[in-house]
């Protein structure tokens, strides 16, 4: 049976994020700000706090310290495999950020190119994404960085973009599962096959979607995939998957002593067996969702597996209501599409195929993004974002920074209306002066 997210379960989901309603100085607020990083589970932060404790010493050696934090991390790996229904534990790498995994990737990929290959990737992409393949090109690795533009009225791509850009020297097709600016969601199956048939590897940048729907590397047919576990109710530090054969046969940068086989090749330096804890402790959490009153926490594999797939239907359901709300108002309260004075840049509506992250960003006419931020939270104590989001998406609208609202499963329907209340407000009194 499927757990309906509604605003009696969103009480039982907020006490599990003693910072849901009061930031640390006891001030009532909404946190709208999640696109940047989360809020932490408790159970993510009790896990972390334990290993951190407990099973302080390295790995490798036989007394119970040693031994608990290889189990840490392996039980980890587990839970990550798990997320994305990887393989086995063994295709999942860990790292410091996103950005430092892409360009250790970038980096043993270029050692197998020519410098006449081009890489392809979407116009919404967040820097992380474009940068590891800019240094191809620096370093003379590969000849070119394509990207398919979107549609700058409707924020979408469409895939034959990606595809027109592909020619025979195509390597690496990289593409965001969702823009962190725009919400848009990229077709990721369909892409998958295009580079697939153009035999060129596929790598996703999952970091801002991850919180929001199923990320299943099998079933998207990926090479690799990354995100962070700071966009995922946990701490920071990242994780990759990368299909066997693919890990087996590049050669990462590494110091001579590290294993020569499996995820260990890959990572640089001690692991932080802390950091394994707590995205366990998060990944539980959300299959905790996925049904409530069974036995917490789940044994890993197919039961972890089936409430995490039941989990993420759930919060894709209810994000669904968010972002309906949050654009088309209700009532006499209008929405973001209908607010006079204010862009909204990226979808009007929710893509009945794959989708709509709850990623708002916008812009009021005649007013500074950062001094509506403080309007925003210093008079309606609502925590809104304003900047450039390492994006490219603002400079493609000349603009510096937008502000942006991005939901989580956490936020309450209020929340949502007290955003619209604020800037209808705002917007309002704005147009009196003129």
């Amino acid at each position: 049976m499927l757990m309906k997210i509604d605003s009696r379960f969103i009480k039982q989901v907020r006490k599990e994020f003693p910072g849901a309603e009061i930031d640390p100085y006891g001030r009532e607020r909404a946190f709208l700000d999640n696109g940047a990083g989360t809020l932490v589970a408790i159970r993510s932060a009790q896990r972390e706090a334990i290993a951190r404790i407990d099973w302080s010493a390295n790995v490798g050696n036989i007394f119970i310290e040693s031994k608990g934090a290889e189990d840490t991390i392996l039980e980890g790996r587990q839970a990550v495999a798990d997320l994305l229904n990887a393989e086995s534990p063994d295709t999942i790498i860990s790292g410091e950020s996103a950005t430092s995994l892409l360009f250790g990737l970038s980096y043993a990929l270029g050692k197998e190119f020519t410098g006449r290959e081009n890489v392809v990737t979407s116009g919404f992409e967040h820097y992380t994404n474009i940068n590891p393949w800019v240094e191809l090109g620096t370093n003379g690795k590969i000849k070119e960085l394509r990207f398919a533009e979107f549609d700058m009225n409707t924020g979408e791509l469409d895939s034959k973009k990606i595809e027109s850009l592909i020619d025979s020297d195509t390597t690496v097709v990289s593409v965001t599962a969702a823009s962190n600016v725009l919400g848009s969601r990229t077709d990721l199956k369909k892409i998958a096959k295009i580079a697939r048939d153009a035999g060129a590897y596929f790598v996703v940048d999952a970091v801002h979607h991850i919180a929001h729907g199923p990320t299943d590397v099998r079933s998207i047919k990926c090479d690799a995939l990354v995100f962070s576990g700071y966009k995922l109710f946990s701490r920071h530090g990242s994780f990759m998957y990368m299909k066997p054969d693919l890990m087996e046969k590049l050669s990462p940068y590494k110091v001579l002593p590290s294993p020569k086989h499996g995820p260990g090749k890959w990572e640089m330096g001690t692991r932080d067996q802390a950091m394994f804890a707590a995205i366990t402790g998060a990944i539980d959490y959300i299959s905790w969702i996925g049904n409530p009153s069974a036995k917490y926490p789940p044994n890993p594999g197919k039961q972890r597996m089936s409430r995490l797939a039941k989990a993420f239907k759930s919060i894709e359901d209810y994000e669904e209501s968010l972002s309906t709300l949050a654009l088309n108002g209700r009532g006499r309260l209008k929405g973001l599409n209908d607010i006079p004075g204010l862009t909204l840049f990226g979808p009007k509506a929710i893509n009945p195929k794959i989708g709509r992250d709850p990623t708002f960003s916008f812009k009021l006419d005649g007013k500074d993004d950062r001094a509506v931020s403080k309007i925003l939270w210093n008079k309606y104590s609502l925590a809104v974002g304003a900047e450039d989001y390492y994006s490219r998406v603002p400079a493609l609208y000349k603009a510096d920074t937008m502000l942006r609202a991005t939901f989580v499963h956490y936020n309450a329907e209020k929340e949502v209306i007290a955003l619209l209340k604020a800037l209808n407000e705002i917007a309002s009194k704005g147009k009196k002066k003129r």
